[in-house]
């Protein structure tokens, strides 16, 4: 990973640098792997050399890229001291529907898509930029709320990635790959959110404390 990017993580990208993402995002959708930092400054109207300093190289921008749209995946916001069920519940299905809809728009299916035909075809390293800054990341997020709710004595599992990976299979199922190979699944927003309420509510049956976390 390029330097620039490496001090940029953590901090906040200023409305420019999301635009200039957004357009990566866009020309993806229209020109999959054809993507080169000319294009970029042509679609964001920005020069090439503002690319480098706020990027560093195409891996660079590949990367913010990446953690620009892993970071709409949140689990809201809650008072770790003072978490309840009912506040637990409303985070695992905010952060479930977050992914549901992060990963069935466009810019996802083509960015997963891209990467899956660059790890295949050793052009990038774009699979591992995804996975290091997309699924681990995710995971990282949504950890804490786990060991949270384990602290406050309303869950119960011995290991955080252990059960971050039930969750994450309980919102998933067969949605991303089904969207990957062009099935045209609905994604309305209430359809989203109901999938979302039930798999938080699986998972909270699965390690929620017997009488801890009712279902709503």
């Amino acid at each position: 990973m390029s330097e620039a990017v490496s001090d940029q993580q953590g901090e906040t990208l200023s409305a420019r640098q999301q635009a200039v993402l957004d357009a990566v995002l866009s020309l993806m959708v229209e020109k999959g792997g054809q993507l080169t930092m000319t294009a970029v400054a042509r679609r964001a109207s920005c020069s090439k050399e503002s690319l480098y300093k706020w990027f560093g190289d195409r891996d660079g921008l590949l990367t913010a890229t990446v953690q620009w749209q892993a970071s709409k995946v949140r689990a809201g916001n809650y008072d770790r001291q003072r978490l309840d069920a009912s506040a637990l519940r409303e985070s695992l299905t905010r952060f479930a529907a977050n992914w549901l809809e992060v990963i069935s728009s466009p810019t996802s299916i083509a960015l997963n898509r891209l990467a899956i035909s660059h790890a295949l075809s050793h052009e990038s390293n774009l699979g591992d930029i995804v996975l290091s800054n997309g699924r681990v990341a995710i995971g990282d997020r949504l950890k804490p709320v786990l060991e949270a709710g384990r602290e406050a004595g309303l869950l119960a599992f011995d290991d955080s990635e252990t059960a971050f990976r039930t969750f994450f299979g309980l919102v998933g199922r067969d949605v991303q790959i089904r969207l990957l190979l062009g099935d045209a699944l609905p994604t309305s927003e209430a359809e989203i959110h109901r999938d979302a309420a039930r798999a938080a509510d699986q998972f909270l049956t699965l390690h929620g404390r017997h009488g801890a976390v009712p279902k709503a």
